[in-house]
């Protein structure tokens, strides 16, 4: 077995994405799988500090929860962009089909075409069959949702029953997202124990199960698979652009957004902004320490009530009032401004006070 392979297992919070970054340790050679938008400087910064040169990135379908960092990445460092022929997504330098090979230096990966979900998922399985990485097709102890873009519980069925399980018991499954702090599982252990389709679960079993499952549709399917559907290609055709005064990251739909922890830790160089209602301010969750409230409502009309001397980090309770209440201060000229991520949900989450 070889044992050049560097694997960096990457996480984004908001969507609970998985992003996997392979290099050939001995060439440098490098392929990024499913990375996120708005982690483009993290990823980006991670293969410079480790001096891979990346080839590809690829996409295991076209998302609905998360926008890829496919063009920035590509825009940075003339990476290719990668995905199923069958994904709908527009300007590909290559579109990959069932058994196409993705050469970094000396490793491959070997494309499974694993529909279901959507019509172009693909799953990606390392050379010598230790790993495969199944986007949303098979998650551990679980699967993608089939109730949008084409996605067919029976077809889905066929994909795991047929092609992942068919594979080595040993073979680790990276999935695209976990949302209860797992990382990786086995075909053995799926075979098992998935309860959607492990064990002695039929076609039937599955696909009544995924027909009568009752989920809202992912928070940012309105814009992820419009910009997935161009590589994440913004309208502006721009890279974001660097700010010096926080460590922000820039949103697809361009908001600066800030992480709590940073804000926790510079309390006293930053401006509160709170922009929940009066009620909501005296009465539920507590406010950040200093924190000043100006209702949504009310800040178009009292835009000088806001202090100029320092950046303005805004919050409310669930992180979605508070990105119109920074459309509304960029608008008013102010230009020091950033989203509290997550709100004051997260804050909480997160012990911070």
């Amino acid at each position: 077995m070889k044992n050049n392979l560097i694997l960096k297992q990457l996480f984004d919070t908001r969507s609970s994405t998985y992003t996997y970054l392979l290099a050939d340790s001995t060439t440098r050679q490098a392929v990024i799988i499913d990375c996120v938008y708005e982690q483009h400087e993290r990823d980006l910064s991670l293969i410079q500090e480790l001096g891979l040169v990346l080839v590809a990135c690829l996409d295991t379908h076209c998302h609905a929860d998360h926008v890829t960092g496919a063009w920035l990445m590509k825009h940075a460092i003339s990476s290719k962009t990668m995905a199923s022929a069958r994904s709908g997504i527009a300007s590909l330098d290559e579109e990959l089909t069932e058994g196409d090979k993705v050469k970094f230096g000396e490793r491959v990966l070997t494309v499974r075409e694993t529909p279901g979900h959507t019509d172009g998922c693909l799953s990606f399985l390392l050379d010598d069959e230790s790993m495969v990485f199944t986007g949303d097709s098979l998650l551990i102890r679980g699967c993608g949702r089939t109730d949008f873009q084409q996605g067919s519980a029976k077809d889905l069925f066929s994909s795991i029953k047929n092609t992942l399980f068919d594979l080595p018991e040993e073979c680790i499954v990276y999935p695209g997202h976990d949302y209860e702090g797992r990382t990786s599982s086995s075909i053995g252990e799926e075979i098992k124990y998935n309860p959607r389709i492990g064990g002695r679960a039929n076609e039937q079993d599955f696909v009544g199960y995924l027909e009568n499952m009752v989920l809202a549709h992912p928070k940012q399917i309105d814009i992820a698979v419009p910009a997935n559907l161009k590589a994440g290609k913004p309208e502006a055709d721009k890279i974001p652009v660097k700010i010096d005064w926080a460590p922000v990251i820039t949103t697809f739909s361009h908001t600066l957004q800030v992480s709590p922890q940073w804000v926790a830790g510079h309390l006293d160089t930053l401006h509160i902004l709170d922009v929940r209602t009066a009620r909501e301010f005296s009465d539920e969750m507590t406010p950040i320490k200093g924190a000043q409230n100006i209702p949504l409502d009310e800040l178009r009309d009292r835009i000088d009530d806001v202090p100029r001397g320092k950046p303005v980090m805004i919050v409310c309770r669930s992180g979605r009032r508070s990105v119109l209440a920074f459309n509304i201060l960029r608008k008013a000229g102010l230009v020091e401004v950033a989203d509290i991520g997550g709100g004051l949900l997260r804050w909480e989450d997160e012990g911070l006070s």
